[in-house]
């Protein structure tokens, strides 16, 4: 679910027999709580404000910072085969692998 850019993940809570929504990409946490979309979606924008009037107060940035770089550890097999295709495509592995992971989060 998404409201104004930013986006939530639903799980069902059968303890509550309701759905649980968390807001993703936060500086801090933001959840709430609803039995059917609609309900999920308004609560879904009063969490946001919420949150995000916190946040101004004080003086924090809402959405967390992401860096751009991070460590991915993979089987020194996969390694090799990510190697050959980049070297093959006249690519790095940087690059091939940026294409793979922008392919797969835009699905």
């Amino acid at each position: 679910m998404t409201v104004d850019g930013y986006h939530a993940k639903i799980e069902y809570d059968e303890e509550l027999d309701l759905f649980r929504g968390e807001i993703l990409g936060l500086n801090g946490g933001a959840d709430f709580y609803g039995k059917n979309p609609q309900e999920l979606r308004i609560e879904f924008q009063k969490s946001l404000q919420v949150f995000l009037e916190v946040c101004k107060e004080k003086g924090i940035e809402p959405r967390r910072h992401f860096s751009g770089q991070f460590n991915v550890r993979i089987p020194p097999a996969l390694h090799e085969q990510l190697a050959i295709s980049a070297q093959a495509e006249g690519k790095s592995i940087n690059m091939l692998t940026q294409e793979a992971l922008r392919i797969r989060v835009t699905q």
